[in-house]
């Protein structure tokens, strides 16, 4: 399998939408992040599909070393 790439060592700060669908990229190679903007072809990354329940703040993971995928989870600093 094929290793992701870390953007940032700090999560991305976003406000999603009630309702909307958001996709994480996975892989590390989009210029979208945080999200996928189909750079994971010809990887075994696919990107990881967030649909907001709310309007509100949202941290997505920048390292993409997560083990709470999409959100940050504090991995950068371990």
């Amino acid at each position: 399998m094929s290793e992701s790439l870390s953007p940032q060592n700090a999560p991305y700060v976003v406000e999603v939408e009630e309702g909307k669908s958001y996709y994480w990229c996975s892989c590390g190679r989009s210029k979208s992040q945080p999200f996928c903007d189909g750079s994971h072809k010809g990887t075994d990354f696919q990107p990881v599909e967030f649909t907001a329940e709310k309007n509100e703040t949202v941290y997505f993971c920048g390292c993409k070393k997560t083990g709470n995928v999409p959100f940050c989870d504090g991995s950068h600093n371990k």
